[in-house]
């Protein structure tokens, strides 16, 4: 039997790849199962995102952008420049209405969203991220007035005192403290923003674009057959030609 080969023509499954890499290995394993690239990045959307409300929310991370660079260069060059410097004006207005923008953007964005129940088929944490972004975003703001070092901070700074000194947290959020008022806006919420603002995005590309509500159609009854429509009923009551005649 010269030429003729003796092996099993069935060739065994491959053994299944060890995951290897430690922590870090498991880590991108667990990222990329859940965001692949094509979900991450994709380059079709559906049809029904074609909505002014998603406009708006695209147009919050825009504003968000600016914000953020606006506010680095009023940083780096310290909180009083702005009072002394054309340049310092431009820089400070620049970054108080793209906060004015922002906060408009996010909330009709929000509020879109609401009415279209956006937490539906598991979006709830996708939501509650973004309404917990509104919050803090709040929180930034009023940190910014407190730190514009004129009478308008100073008047929002005192009467601000009375009521979070009536809650108990004036000793942890001091309004009347200049110093750790910009602390809490150049360095401790807008990382508490920012960070809500990347996971919300992460959670969309996850989750995916939350669809329509859809229409409750009303069942519609099957038509009659030809058997089902019963005959006229021929009246018993004579006419009056044929009524008998006395």
């Amino acid at each position: 039997m010269s030429g003729q080969s003796t092996t099993n023509p069935t060739t065994a499954p491959a053994p299944a790849p060890v995951a290897t890499g430690g922590w870090t290995g498991a880590v991108r394993r667990r990222a990329v199962r859940a965001l692949p690239p094509d979900k991450l990045l994709p380059d079709t959307q559906p049809a029904y995102m074609a909505s002014w409300i998603y406009v708006f929310g695209v147009l919050t991370l825009a504003a968000f952008v600016v914000v953020l660079a606006s506010g680095t260069v009023l940083a780096l060059r310290g909180p009083a420049w702005w009072h002394i410097s054309s340049l310092g004006h431009y820089i400070n207005s620049l970054h108080l209405w793209s906060v004015e923008l922002f906060m408009a953007f996010m909330v009709i964005h929000l509020w879109g969203k609401f009415f279209m129940a956006a937490w539906r088929g598991r979006r709830a944490l996708t939501w509650i991220t973004g309404a917990v972004a509104f919050l803090g975003s709040v929180g930034t703001a009023f940190t910014g007035y407190l730190a514009q070092q004129n009478f308008d901070s100073q008047w929002i700074a005192t009467q601000a005192k009375d009521g979070l000194n009536a809650v108990g947290i004036g000793a942890y959020f001091n309004v009347m403290d200049f110093g750790q008022m910009l602390m809490w806006h150049i360095v401790l919420l807008p990382a508490l923003v920012g960070i809500l603002v990347v996971w919300h995005l992460l959670l969309v590309r996850h989750r995916g674009v939350v669809p329509p509500i859809a229409r409750r159609e009303r069942s519609a009854e099957p038509a009659p057959t030809a058997e089902a429509i019963p005959e006229p009923v021929l009246s018993t009551v004579p006419d009056a030609d044929q009524a008998p005649r006395s």
